[in-house]
């Protein structure tokens, strides 16, 4: 009995420990992050960057004024995005199409500052990152919308089946509030989080989900150290499975940093797939687009990423994707086995 006590506080004592290092790495960027992005939004900087994206909307089949709805979720958050969607589309009769390909752009490219300060923090570079999720928002909204309008599929006006009863208070004391709020929530699912994982590594359902999906993972490029984390990112978010990956890492530095850009990247393109999907299907998106195919090409890019770089060497990888800094290991165990997998 006093064993299993004993290993019952340790597995606490451990945990909180992880916790509570995770949320430290996650606060340090995003409460001054989030305090930029609000000077930014007071300053009117949102609006000038979406002027900037006014003139290319057209290409997708977009209006001119979905630049600033696209601008608005980069730089502050999704739900940002689409409260900017519903101010400007009110008077507007968007197709189902149209909707569609504005959702999928804010999917793969929303909450930047945030995103890539945690990307940067796993050791990828951010100004990469920023580039491959841009492009590769803008190519997925032109793909889907001209994939659409060649089958003549989703022609029909669409029905937004989302409206808020009030729109959001700009006021600072608001601001602040929400704030702490998201915070909190953090905290709980953070720690709600690593303890699921704990318990699933402890019984062995961690290894057996990995080797079931380890072939499929592998032919995309995704290690096995790290498909676990990738599959938290594709449900849950770039926040919660970087915040992972950056524990990981430091607990572990032997991960091939490959392995960590290419999960990296597969979150960046695909994530959140539950709650993102259910928000923009509610703003009369189609599921099959913002599921299925952007799943597909985010499957897609990443292959082929994959197949052009697996073979690059370390000085082209750290010249262009990932960071360069010096890496400790733990004993030289640790050492030789990153230098083999690298």
């Amino acid at each position: 009995m006093k064993v299993h006590f004993g290993s019952l506080v340790e597995f606490f004592s451990s945990l909180f420990k992880d916790v509570f290092h995770t949320l430290l790495i996650l606060f340090r960027i995003m409460i001054p992050v989030s305090i930029a992005v609000k000077i930014l939004q007071m300053i009117g900087f949102i609006q000038v960057l979406g002027q900037l994206f006014y003139p290319v909307m057209k290409y997708t089949g977009l209006p001119g004024e979905m630049g600033l709805v696209w601008a608005t979720g980069m730089i502050t958050n999704l739900f940002g995005g689409i409260i900017a969607f519903l101010n400007i589309s009110g008077t507007m009769e968007l197709t189902v199409a149209q909707i569609t390909t504005i959702s999928i752009m804010m999917l793969v490219a929303h909450t930047f500052p945030i995103e890539l300060t945690i990307a940067r923090k796993t050791g990828v570079r951010l100004i990469s990152m920023f580039f491959i999720r841009l492009i590769f928002a803008y190519l997925f909204g032109f793909i889907i919308f001209h994939l659409y309008a060649l089958l003549g599929v989703n022609t029909e006006t669409a029905q937004i089946a989302w409206h808020p009863d009030t729109m959001p208070d700009d006021s600072l004391s608001s601001w602040a509030v929400s704030e702490l709020k998201n915070y909190l929530i953090i905290i709980a699912f953070i720690f709600c989080l690593m303890l699921l994982l704990r318990i699933l590594k402890k019984i062995g359902f961690i290894d057996l989900i990995t080797k079931a999906l380890n072939p499929f993972l592998k032919v995309l490029g995704i290690g096995k150290k790290v498909s676990t984390i990738a599959l938290v990112g594709l449900t849950l978010g770039v926040v919660y499975g970087g915040a992972l990956i950056i524990n990981e890492v430091k607990s572990n530095p032997a991960i091939p940093k490959k392995d960590i850009f290419y999960a990296m990247v597969l979150m960046g393109l695909c994530h959140s797939v539950i709650e993102d999907t259910i928000l923009m299907v509610s703003l009369g998106a189609s599921f099959t687009g913002i599921l299925v195919i952007r799943l597909l090409l985010s499957m897609l890019v990443l292959f082929v990423l994959v197949k052009l770089t697996r073979n690059a060497s370390d000085k082209f990888m750290y010249k262009v994707f990932l960071r360069s800094e010096k890496t400790k290991f733990r004993n030289k165990t640790d050492q030789e086995n990153y230098s083999q997998e690298l």
